[in-house]
């Protein structure tokens, strides 16, 4: 068995999110969100390598040495799969790994609200899921496409750098391309896509100004259209997607986007109350009417005021959802303060519970002199 394979398996059973393999530390684990360094010895430069090589084929090993960077994924029989990013860098190499859970998560259980299923149910149009760097936009495009697969007779298209979850084949057919092995580019991929019969495409990523163009196209022409942006919320995703047009060419995707759009999903994880699991806050932005109107007239500031007052079709915004989930004992008020776009929305919240703690703290010192 090669050694980060026994890593893997220690990672799993800490329930960590992530594996980092850096020369001169030792090999560190995030959990809850935090990085956490292992009590093994620091890794010098040539135990990195030798690590990562162990489990690269021959043709990711040229990949890499040629492009100085390797974005691939692994299974570990009886262990489930690992999306690996290796890169060259002043000290040596480096990897991280993300561990892909085996099961694939249900809607409900990742604690997506129920409109989510309503949003999914629509055959044509683009639902986005954003959210910065590890907060789960992975797991939950693969959640939507297992409901599809639960529920619909539909051939499903994924477009994936690299595939991360293996859908089963339930009512759908199910074709999961990987860039670099199964097609050269997401853009590539996607002009190929529209002659396959497909009914949903799924993208892992909107990276450029040709994957988002070609995804729009799609929605426009009669496919569900699910993909990822690394944006902070629903209205800078709508901004992200103008502004990757050229100035002269952005009053028409504004129309073109506003008539395809159906959902924009923002997530973000927070360490749970009792700091043994990560709980999902949500932003909803729904397609609606109003949505629509201010998207094409270009008035994109007014969306967080809809989001406000369209909480009767499914809309929240994220210091809702963080409030939500702090009134039902799920996450503490100091998480909800530091991820809130409006904080002072929480300090009242933060101040109790500050003084709450400090009393338990003393009433422990007390009976522990």
């Amino acid at each position: 068995m090669a050694i980060l394979e026994k890593v893997f398996k220690a990672a799993v059973d800490y329930k960590a999110s992530d594996v980092h393999v850096v020369p001169n530390e030792p090999i560190m684990l995030r959990q809850l969100g935090r990085l956490r360094k292992l009590k093994n010895a620091p890794l010098t430069p040539d135990q990195c390598k030798k690590y990562v090589y162990e489990i690269l084929s021959p043709e990711q090993r040229k990949k890499l040495e040629e492009n100085l960077q390797l974005d691939f994924a692994i299974e570990v029989p009886e262990l489930g799969r690992f999306r690996g990013s290796t890169m060259m860098h002043n000290r040596g190499l480096s990897a991280t790994f993300r561990i892909i859970p085996p099961h694939i998560p249900s809607l409900e259980e990742l604690g997506l609200p129920p409109i989510v299923e309503k949003i999914l149910d629509n055959h044509q149009g683009l639902i986005l899921v954003t959210g910065a760097t590890g907060q789960g936009k992975s797991t939950t495009l693969a959640a939507m496409v297992d409901y599809i697969n639960s529920n619909r007779a539909h051939h499903v298209l994924t477009i994936e750098d690299p595939i991360e979850f293996v859908h089963p084949l339930k009512k759908c057919a199910i074709n999961q391309r990987q860039i670099g092995s199964d097609t050269h580019s997401y853009a590539n991929a996607l002009k190929s896509a529209l002659r396959e019969d497909p009914d949903v495409i799924m993208i892992g990523e909107l990276r450029d100004l040709d994957t988002i163009s070609m995804a729009i196209t799609a929605a426009e022409t009669g496919h569900l259209v699910i993909g990822t942006l690394a944006t902070s919320s629903a209205p800078k995703t709508v901004d992200r997607v103008i502004d990757a047009y050229p100035p002269s060419e952005q009053n028409q995707i504004r129309a073109m986007l506003a008539e395809s759009l159906r959902a924009i999903i923002t997530q973000r994880l927070v360490p749970s109350l009792d700091n043994t699991r990560m709980v999902l806050a949500v932003e909803i932005l729904i397609g609606t009417l109003p949505m629509v109107n201010l998207i094409r007239d270009g008035k994109t500031f007014q969306l967080p005021n809809m989001m406000q007052t369209g909480k009767k079709d499914g809309m929240q915004d994220m210091d809702d959802a963080l409030f939500n989930l702090m009134q039902e004992g799920q996450i503490s008020a100091g998480s909800a303060y530091a991820l809130a776009n409006k904080p002072q929305r929480f300090k009242t919240h933060l101040d109790k519970e500050s003084k709450s703690l400090k009393t338990e703290t003393d009433a422990a010192t007390k009976s522990n002199p």
